[in-house]
């Protein structure tokens, strides 16, 4: 998948990435958020044997981070999560949201409507991120994840619902229909 202007590439990554990724991974504004993982973790993905499917983020042909998915297929609940890490020298340059919306695309194209992530509650940078594309909060989850003190920590569970029109089933304050996610207000990462 490549972007419009060509110059961001997302392709599925593999087991020669990991000494590239993990480089990432150890970057201390990365290593904040994805630091609780080992490299075994990003080798135990990159195999397919985590329950997601990842790929690169490649930024003029040059590895810049992962983006990834795992899916829900009960017919019933179908939906996406997706994650992801960018190297810090290309923060708030719109390669994250853009890498975003290439996987929004790709996952439309897989069926599904309704698309979750979930950064951390003090990761405002992201949250601005994921806002631009046209995700909106859903709630605080209550020590959601364990941090590399030992701490638990409150993550945001952020839904991007890809619908003509919110359901008339839908609860107030839920996030209804979003924008298409080829328009951004701002871009942040």
């Amino acid at each position: 998948m490549r972007s419009a202007g060509g110059d961001i590439v997302l392709r599925p990554a593999t087991p020669r990435d990991g000494d590239a990724l993990w480089a990432i991974m150890q970057e201390p504004a990365v290593a904040r958020w994805w630091g609780g993982d080992t490299r075994a973790d990003l080798d135990e993905t990159l195999t397919g044997q985590g329950g997601s499917v990842a790929f690169v983020i490649a930024y003029r042909d040059q590895t810049a981070g992962m983006i990834q998915y795992a899916e829900e297929t009960d017919p019933h609940f179908r939906h996406a999560a997706i994650d992801l890490f960018l190297t810090t020298r290309l923060h708030r340059r719109g390669i994250g949201s853009e890498s975003i919306r290439l996987m929004v695309a790709l996952l439309q194209e897989r069926g599904h409507h309704r698309i979750t992530i979930d950064p951390a509650s003090e990761n405002v940078a992201a949250i601005e991120c994921y806002r631009s594309v046209g995700f909106r909060e859903v709630g605080t989850m209550r020590a959601h994840w364990l941090d590399t003190d030992g701490r638990w920590r409150d993550g945001l569970l952020m839904e991007l619902v890809l619908l003509p029109q919110a359901t008339s089933g839908s609860s107030p304050g839920s996030s209804g229909s979003a924008p298409d996610p080829g328009v951004t207000r701002r871009s942040s990462a």
